[in-house]
């Protein structure tokens, strides 16, 4: 692929809150620890304390969940590296969307490996060990249930509810079988697997094996009861809710909307179908829309018990990670990197090592026929990410017959009028309105000749300006970015090196749009 790079700021398409992390922006540097650069790598390791037991039971969980998995080298290699002191993780994570869901997870995941290989290079006394985190607790089925595939969207059906990673996978061969073409990849992983983290898992591995890529589901009893001592305490003084709005306060203050908002509790309650809120109320705890209530004593003793059913919510899952993994930087999108600049305070309270906050690459593929287009109207790769009326308007301006800017007519008309109203001054004052109130009528005269030059200019050319705006759709569907719409198999049923060719074209440290072609 041939790849054109673009300054994010001139694609039109991220908040100003985001831009500004990116440009490390005075205001906001409070908020974070170092910068995504390589070369703060090596701070950061020094940083990052990861105890022996905490990696001992991470790889206890990792050897059981790989049990039933056909492992690659690179994912054996990876899971015994873990095992040493010298080895640190570079984390990304994602909902379970089916089929993968829009194409950026496929961005998110390439951008771990990149980093991780790049961090070799520059650090090679270490081992970098690329992770995907599965949201498999999240509980917003919605979000998951689609993906968009030639322009029709796929939705599966089902009643089933709570941690969406424990649905059983019926229904999706209803999905599999409307699909206009085979994808075995996503026949072996929906119907081989028993439940949807362990499809997930399954095609995550076969897309990315070769790449050492690890998958980690931590809804897992063991690795809760690494995060336990947590859990009490925000069970017992609901600490992190003050810090987090305290921080909120703090970046509304410098001109910043947060992107999450804290609960007293943290922590949600799961169940086999549910997962429901823990409320505090007076001298209990309730969990909310069930008849579920437990005093201190019994919570405490429930999260002894069983640490599997205390699901971390956005603002205690990032900790939760960290705890739990040697791991150095979060990859993730504009939204992440704004709910985790919220969460410091967070990490100071319980001595937790913040990770470097590295953005997942942005890419927009253009394919041959595409380029092809874009060649015909003479359309770079920055003019793309124009407003489509724009780039029409200026189609007209080059190609039009006839001149449809009659700027020059409407000064010369202000002129004529200015002239009316000093001589009327000269003879009657009082004339002036009734000139200016003429001058409107005459102005707006033109501008509906105007109007109708550029509609009569639009008629001729109609063909052309229908295809500009065509071709906008399919790169941006919906007037938004491809990466956030388009499901990944749009190209690699036609490309099945798709994959790869992404893992060769995107940098993992150069935070610009990449356009691929």
């Amino acid at each position: 692929m041939q790849v054109e790079k673009i300054d994010l700021r001139d694609t039109n398409s991220f908040s100003n809150f985001f831009l500004d992390y990116l440009d490390d922006k005075e205001a906001l540097r409070k908020f974070h620890s170092l910068r995504p650069k390589i070369e703060c790598f090596e701070e950061q390791i020094s940083k990052k304390q990861f105890a022996d037991e905490n990696r001992q039971v991470l790889c206890q969980v990792l050897e059981e969940q790989y049990g039933k998995v056909n492992k690659s080298s690179a994912v054996e290699t990876n899971l015994t590296n873990l095992k040493e002191s010298n080895t640190y993780t570079i984390t990304t994570g994602h909902q379970l969307n089916i089929f993968t869901g829009p194409l950026y997870f496929i961005y998110k995941i390439a951008t771990v490996v990149n980093a991780c290989k790049a961090l070799k290079e520059k650090y090679p006394t270490c081992n970098f060990v690329p992770v995907y985190w599965m949201a498999s607790e999240d509980h917003d089925f919605d979000e998951i249930s689609y993906f968009n595939l030639f322009g029709k969207k796929y939705e599966w059906k089902t009643d089933q509810t709570g941690a969406v990673g424990r649905f059983k996978n019926d229904g999706l061969k209803d999905v599999l079988e409307s699909l206009p073409e085979k994808t075995p990849l996503f026949e072996q992983a929906y119907l081989e697997n028993e439940n949807l983290a362990d499809a997930v898992r399954y095609y995550v591995n076969e897309l990315f094996a070769d790449e050492g890529v690890v998958v980690i589901d931590a809804d897992h009893s063991k690795l809760k009861g690494l995060f336990a001592p947590i859990i009490k305490d925000e069970l017992l003084n609901s600490q992190s809710n003050d810090l987090v709005e305290a921080t909120n306060t703090e970046l509304e203050a410098a001109g910043y909307t947060p992107q999450v908002y804290s609960r007293e509790i943290n922590f949600f309650y799961l169940q086999e179908s549910s997962r429901e809120r823990i409320l505090r109320e007076e001298e209990s705890y309730q969990v909310n829309n069930t008849s579920l209530k437990f005093s201190e004593a019994e919570i405490l003793a429930e999260l002894e018990n069983h640490p599997e059913r205390f699901s971390p919510n956005v603002v205690m899952r990032p900790l939760y990670q960290e705890v739990i993994l040697p791991n150095l930087a979060y990859v993730g999108g504009p939204a992440e990197m704004i709910y985790w600049l919220q969460l410091p305070k967070v990490f100071e309270q319980y001595e937790t090592a913040f990770p470097i906050l590295l953005p997942r690459n942005f890419a927009l593929y253009i394919n041959k026929g595409f380029q092809k287009k874009m060649e015909k109207f003479e359309l770079s790769s920055t003019d793309i990410f124009r407003d489509v009326e724009d780039l029409k308007a200026d189609y007209l301006a080059k190609h039009g017959e006839n001149e449809m800017n009659l700027n020059g007519e409407v000064d010369d008309l202000k002129e004529v009028y200015d002239m009316l109203i000093e001589k009327a001054e000269t003879i009657d004052a009082s004339l002036k309105g009734f000139i200016a109130a003429e001058h409107a009528k005459a102005a707006k005269g033109l501008d509906n000749i105007a109007k109708r030059l550029k509609k009569s200019e639009e008629q001729k050319h109609e063909i052309a300006l229908n295809q500009i705006g065509a071709l906008k759709e399919k790169l941006f569907p919906g007037g938004g970015l491809q990466e956030r719409h388009d499901n990944f198999l749009n190209f690699y049923l036609n490309d099945p090196n798709f994959v790869k060719e992404i893992l060769e074209s995107l940098d993992a440290f150069d935070l610009r749009m990449h356009v691929l072609k």
